[in-house]
């Protein structure tokens, strides 16, 4: 029995992701392609990996038997890889990596943390940005990767992304406001408010504007504003709600205001991303084979 390692992280991404379609998005690769993986590795193993449901996935108890040895196997390569990519040649140079607004909060930190570690003679560049200027610029090679809010539509052809951040965009209201209590607000009530929100030139714009046009409801931001703390500060002011993303810094602790998730669910991804082709950098290779969840 051989079992190759792009199964297992297919396998993996399946798992993590509980959907063929993302782990299809998450891998840069055709869904067929990894359903046919999954079925090839079930056929080997001889049992069902995965419980299949129209609209999600679950591991069945040989696939929870199979997921944490499966890490440990991925894991174990990625240091390989690592460690001989290292030996081979001293990885120098310059990385120049575009990030978003609150990639903080995203696992970008940990991964350069393990990368400085083991390539100090690599001299990164973080260039700050807004999601479609970044895509562009990678897609150009002006820069070597980014961290950026994933698109509603499908990233530039030949471009690769792992997801870096699972985050939500939440209607922030008065602390007093009887929309404070709820559980959920239905987007349908967000129709005919004041909206606060982020400018053209977000990447969660565009994404945004897909959600209210897919509710039939106008989406029509009086106030287009790219900073998190002004959007709170706003509402404050009794100006309007907010479609602010669940980890901005300015809704942390903050008893003025209330952050209540909006159905149906506005999550959306933020992602590292990279061209396939030409080849990465050396430093980029480096960076890349340490894995996202490097710390």
């Amino acid at each position: 029995m051989i079992v190759e390692l792009r199964t297992l992280r297919f396998f993996v991404a399946v798992a993590e992701e509980q959907s063929f379609t993302r782990a299809a998005e998450r891998l840069s690769v055709a869904q067929p392609a990894v359903s046919h993986q999954i079925r090839s590795l079930e056929k080997e193993l001889g049992e069902a990996l995965f419980e299949r449901n129209p609209r999600s996935v679950r591991l069945t108890e040989a696939g929870r038997v199979l997921l944490p040895m499966a890490g440990r196997t991925l894991a174990d390569a990625d240091r390989v890889i690592a460690e001989f990519a290292s030996r081979t040649a001293l990885v120098t140079g310059t990385l120049l990596l575009g990030a978003v607004d609150g990639v903080e909060h995203t696992r970008l930190p940990a991964l350069l943390g393990a990368f400085h570690r083991r390539y100090p003679g690599v001299a990164v560049q973080l260039v700050e940005g807004r999601s479609a200027g970044l895509i562009a610029r990678v897609e150009n090679g002006e820069l070597d990767a980014a961290v950026v809010a994933l698109p509603a539509h499908s990233l530039p052809q030949g471009m690769r992304s792992v997801v870096m951040l699972e985050d939500e965009i939440m209607a922030v209201v008065p602390a007093h406001s009887p929309l404070a209590g709820r559980k959920s607000i239905p987007i349908e009530l967000l129709s005919g408010k004041t909206l606060i929100s982020y400018g053209q030139d977000s990447g969660l714009r565009p994404w945004l504007q897909s959600a209210f046009d897919a509710a039939g409801i106008d989406f029509s931001t009086r106030y287009a504003i790219n900073d998190g703390a002004l959007h709170v500060a706003l509402v404050e002011a009794g100006v309007g709600v907010s479609l602010t993303v669940g980890t901005d810094r300015a809704l942390a602790g903050n008893p003025r205001v209330s952050a209540v998730p909006v159905s149906p669910s506005l999550a959306y991804r933020k992602a590292l991303i990279w061209r396939g082709t030409p080849q990465p950098t050396r430093p980029l290779q480096a960076l890349l084979a340490l894995g996202p969840t490097a710390s």
